[in-house]
């Protein structure tokens, strides 16, 4: 770990962290629906920032992806920096949350591959990890300021996607920590070999982050846990990664599963990779 913070070593282009230029850089279609225009990397349209719902009752987040994907766009979008709290191997589990306390969020992620004509990529493994209520990484507790018990695998975890392409996971809605807005950060796998809990081998062929709604986040980050947590929080507006690109950028459709924040939400996206 080089520091508390997603500046160390990150390259840096008009104030947004992306990869480096020198690497081979992949292109990602990003968005609400598996469509792109033929013949190419042409953008078929930019999607709608406006991404929240306000659905009740017992809305799924694979109800919505259906809902998304049929009604939405593919877009193009650079990759992100993983960021200094990634670890290799992660479990294959379809709940990462082990006994972490926060508002429970189902993801349902549809994966399409451009080299595909944007057909669903099945048989890839969609791995996700973000922080807890109070900012902490599993594996690098203590970097935002608190003291908790560290077994190196809470919120950390991925599924292989089905025919569909789509996967589900479920966690909770994350804090916040020191110099970044609320985030989660997404590899997509492909030609991995699964073992009794984990994976071996493949290649990653995206990296990317997830964004949430700023309305609904500041509501969430003032209720308890989350208001234990009092280290200063970046808006979403002057998060050094996000570039207010909405869908494209990685900010996740949501549906309300109740009537109060804690009774969490859906959130969906349409991830499109090149595996080519």
């Amino acid at each position: 770990m080089t520091g508390n913070t997603e500046h160390d070593s990150d390259n840096i282009t008009g104030g947004k962290h992306r990869l480096d230029t020198s690497v081979k850089r992949r292109r990602v279609l990003i968005g609400g629906g598996a469509v792109a225009a033929a013949g190419g990397l042409a953008i078929a349209g930019i999607a709608s920032a406006d991404t929240t719902t306000t659905t009740t009752g017992s809305t799924t987040a694979a109800d919505a992806a259906t809902s998304t994907a049929s009604s939405g766009i593919c877009t193009l979008n650079a990759e992100v920096t993983e960021g200094p709290y990634s670890l290799d191997g992660a479990l294959v589990r379809e709940d990462i949350r082990e006994d972490k306390e926060g508002f429970e969020v189902q993801y349902t992620f549809t994966v399409v591959d451009q080299a595909n004509d944007c057909e669903p990529l099945a048989d890839a493994l969609v791995e996700i990890w973000h922080c807890d209520a109070l900012g902490e990484y599993s594996g690098f507790v203590g970097g935002n300021g608190h003291t908790e018990e560290d077994n190196g695998t809470f919120l950390r975890g991925g599924q292989m996607t089905d025919s569909n392409g789509q996967c589900s996971i479920t966690s909770i809605w994350p804090g916040h920590y020191v110099s970044r807005a609320v985030h989660v950060h997404m590899r997509v796998h492909t030609d991995v070999t699964l073992t009794d809990d984990s994976y071996t081998g493949g290649d990653i062929i995206h990296t990317g982050q997830l964004f949430f709604d700023p309305d609904i986040n500041t509501e969430v980050q003032a209720t308890s846990p989350y208001s234990a947590n009092t280290t200063k929080e970046t808006a979403l507006a002057d998060d050094s990664i996000y570039d207010d690109g909405g869908a494209s950028s990685g900010l996740l459709t949501l549906t309300a599963l109740g009537s109060s924040v804690s009774d969490g939400y859906a959130a969906t996206l349409t991830v499109g990779v090149n595996s080519a």
